[in-house]
């Protein structure tokens, strides 16, 4: 296919980029992927009291997070005002629009009317064929769309079929403001336009937008680009998807330790299906991802489907690449940047070694770095209440017969120092477990760690002498 497919990711700065607008975004992307098309970048900052430089910042950061680059220029909306006005005055020259010279007040009362006679369109038309030498004097006029009254509006959907409402209950939509500011709906349809946009993937919030903005492409005589309205993400229980479900910003899930290429998986899969396959390559996604298999019901967020997903990925990905996510991450928890100012080329190095054991047993960055904790710990360890329970003076005494044990190891692996541990066992006439234990608690602090002979090898000889030595009693 040539590049004649244009999308286009056109999200509010009024906060973050929420998990909804990020699987929005990553749609779009891959439809245009898939089809050699572009994708464009939007921002619709109509709403100057709401909109601001953070949260355009976070919607950025968040989409080259996610690894969804856009095509060419950001395009800011409000930079385009002067561009919506003149088309909202070639529809007043060409009578498909009209001034409107309705008070606060009248459309107040025109709303009560409305909802008292249980009637869908709001605006009773005041001004629609009115003289505007009527006007109350120094009142500044909206512009009105004249749109259809009988008939039917339909837009043909791509995940939602066929969808048709009556025109008698739509309304002559204020495409103008008094104060000579374009409306949301007129600019988006004069910037899809202008941008060449042929399909519009969105969520089926916007469904009844689509009927509005087809109206303003009927009076303007221009192409309606090609429409899907995909489902919204609910939470588990499957009511609106809420704080306490995961409607987090983006930002959010980095801060938790999930990879994007597994953020990027486990959102592809919320309500499209390819068969039963649950893992995508990213070149798999683009090549399997088609509208067809966008589902009409709202998708469920599944935070325990996420986490297994993103162990999947932290299982398979190379031991060096995690070792600088973990660094990237070291910036959005708590105890962070006290970690990040213990890496060195020791610990980078200890990491990496650690790290084919450490991938094994997290499901997220941050399960990595607790694994990882007993590297970063410094001498004398804190000991959780757990391990102290295990401090006894029989098990100190143990401790400084093992360590005299291990000192008599010269080549330090994880061969010669289990070797060392299971020979002391024996002569002491010792289960393993019952020396390993005291060993995982003198060595990190805690009763749970990597396995032990792991803990030992990323140490070293010096570390770990030193720190059994910690425990020996005086």
């Amino acid at each position: 296919m040539t590049d004649s497919i244009v999308t286009r990711f056109a999200p509010s700065p009024t906060g973050f980029l929420h998990i909804g607008g990020a699987r929005t975004a990553l749609f779009n992307w891959l439809y245009a992927r898939k089809h050699g098309g572009r994708m464009l970048l939007r921002i619709e900052d109509t709403d100057r009291e709401r909109s601001t430089e953070p949260a355009i910042a976070a919607i950025l950061d968040g989409l080259k997070w996610l690894e969804l680059d856009w095509d060419g220029d950001v395009v800011y909306q409000f930079t385009q005002a002067a561009r919506h006005r003149e088309v909202a005055e070639s529809l007043l020259a060409s009578g498909k629009a009209y001034r409107c010279y309705a008070t606060p007040a009248e459309l107040t009362a025109m709303r009560e009317r409305a909802r008292a006679e249980g009637r869908a369109r709001l605006y009773d038309g005041l001004w629609r064929d009115r003289d505007p030498s009527d006007a109350p004097p120094g009142m500044k006029p909206t512009i009105r769309l004249k749109a259809p009254q009988a008939g039917e509006t339909v837009i043909e959907d791509q995940v939602q079929g066929r969808v048709v409402w009556q025109n008698e209950n739509l309304d002559d939509l204020v495409l103008l403001r008094g104060d000579g500011n374009p409306t949301y709906m007129l600019a988006v349809v004069v910037d899809d336009h202008d941008m060449g946009v042929t399909h519009v993937i969105r969520g089926d919030d916007h469904l009844i937008n689509a009927a509005r903005q087809k109206q303003i492409y009927d009076a303007l005589a221009w192409d309606i680009p090609n429409m899907s309205h995909i489902p919204l993400i609910h939470g588990p229980d499957g009511s609106k998807l809420s704080k306490r479900h995961g409607a987090l910003g983006v930002d959010a899930y980095r801060a938790m330790g999930y990879l994007p290429a597994a953020l990027r998986n486990y959102l592809v899969r919320l309500g499209w299906s390819h068969g039963d396959q649950e893992i995508f390559s990213t070149d798999e996604m683009i090549a399997d991802f088609d509208l067809s298999g966008v589902g009409r019901s709202a998708a469920r967020f599944d935070f325990a489907k996420l986490e297994n997903l993103n162990g999947h990925y932290i299982r398979h990905a190379d031991d060096q690449s995690l070792v600088t996510m973990l660094e990237g991450v070291l910036d959005y928890f708590p105890e962070g940047p006290a970690l990040k100012a213990k890496l060195n080329d020791t610990t980078r190095a200890q990491l990496l070694q650690a790290m084919p054991n450490l991938k094994e047993r997290a499901k997220t960055l941050i399960e990595l770095i607790d694994g990882a904790y007993f590297i970063f710990a410094d001498r004398p360890l804190e000991m959780e209440p757990k391990a102290v329970a295990l401090l006894t003076p029989e098990n100190r005494e143990l401790i400084r017969r093992l360590r005299l044990a291990l000192e008599a190891v010269t080549t330090w692996d994880s061969n010669t120092t289990e070797a060392a541990v299971r020979a002391f066992a024996e002569a002491n006439n010792l289960k393993l477990g019952s020396v390993a234990q005291p060993l995982r608690v003198a060595l990190t602090g805690r009763t749970t760690s990597p396995g032990i002979f792991d803990v030992l090898t990323v140490l070293g000889r010096q570390e770990c002498l030193a720190r059994l030595g910690d425990q020996v009693p005086a």
